[in-house]
């Protein structure tokens, strides 16, 4: 267990480390052009999925991939990263235009992210939905241990 745990520290401070200097955001819908928040912003960004009193961020918002009922949330949505069978999940770009793939549970999905933070929200999203700032001081604020 305190292997796992030290693991999973180590791969936050380097998901920490690699993705400070750039911004990654989410787009969603069937031709990818609906705004879905930034993924490794500030917990007080407006733009952050981090963030629950923002649009992208709140459970209840209609944009928010944390929104269970919403198009973008949901496990059972085509649009959701949520679902095992999304045909559009939402895709990672950076402020330069950079495709970094599909952010989606759906492991058919050709192109889909293999970035770190990417399958850490897809394996934990149900922890880190019922506690985003808690999640985001985990993988992004460096604390000395």
């Amino acid at each position: 267990m305190m292997s796992t745990k030290k693991n999973f520290w180590f791969l936050s401070l380097l998901v920490c480390s690699i993705f400070q200097a750039q911004t990654l955001n989410l787009y969603g819908g069937a031709d990818q052009d609906q705004y879905l928040g930034c993924l490794n912003c500030d917990t007080f960004d407006r733009n952050s999925i981090w963030n629950k009193f923002g649009d992208y961020g709140n459970i209840l918002s209609s944009k928010s991939i944390w929104n269970s009922n919403g198009n973008y949330g949901s496990t059972l949505s085509t649009y959701s990263p949520w679902s095992d069978y999304a045909s559009y999940p939402p895709v990672i770009i950076d402020q330069d235009g950079n495709f970094y793939g599909f952010l989606t549970l759906n492991t058919y999905k050709s192109d889909r992210s293999n970035l770190e933070l990417a399958m850490i929200l897809c394996k934990y999203h149900e922890d880190i939905k019922k506690d985003l700032s808690g999640w985001y001081d985990r993988l992004f604020r460096q604390y000395p241990y």
